[in-house]
């Protein structure tokens, strides 16, 4: 009976394991027909990182959010702006910088310059979360 379900439970997973992805190294360039774009889209691609490319127009914003638990980092590329924290004042940026955003932070980003504003978000997990 024991050999008979062990064999069961096997066949079961094997396919399942051998389906689990594998993580590769890989290069993309940071061309987007629209404003945004997601680059890395987490899990299974990536540990839990998640990327994306975003161009807004002067004046444009990309609407208040937040990243729950996790944290974010843009890097600027192009253009000015300013990151909108919540009940802080504006963290303005113009390109090449980092902006960072803690964990459980709403927010906003803006394009205040004359010029698209470019930059690439990147969002990842906390330590133990």
């Amino acid at each position: 009976m024991f050999r008979k379900f062990a064999i069961s439970y096997l066949v079961v997973l094997t396919p399942v394991l051998c389906q689990a992805p594998t993580r590769r190294p890989m290069a993309m360039p940071l061309q987007c027909a629209s404003g945004d774009c997601s680059l890395l889209k987490g899990a299974p691609q990536t540990a839990g990182m998640r990327s994306g490319f975003v161009r807004l127009q002067t004046g444009a914003t990309v609407g208040w959010h937040t990243t729950g638990k996790n944290e974010e980092m843009l890097v600027i590329l192009h253009g000015q702006g300013a990151a909108l924290i919540e009940g802080q004042q504006k963290c303005t940026f113009t390109a090449p910088a980092v902006a960072y955003i803690p964990p459980e932070t709403r927010h906003n980003v803006e394009n205040n310059g004359s010029e698209p504003l470019e930059y690439v978000y990147v969002v990842a997990p906390t330590a133990g979360k």
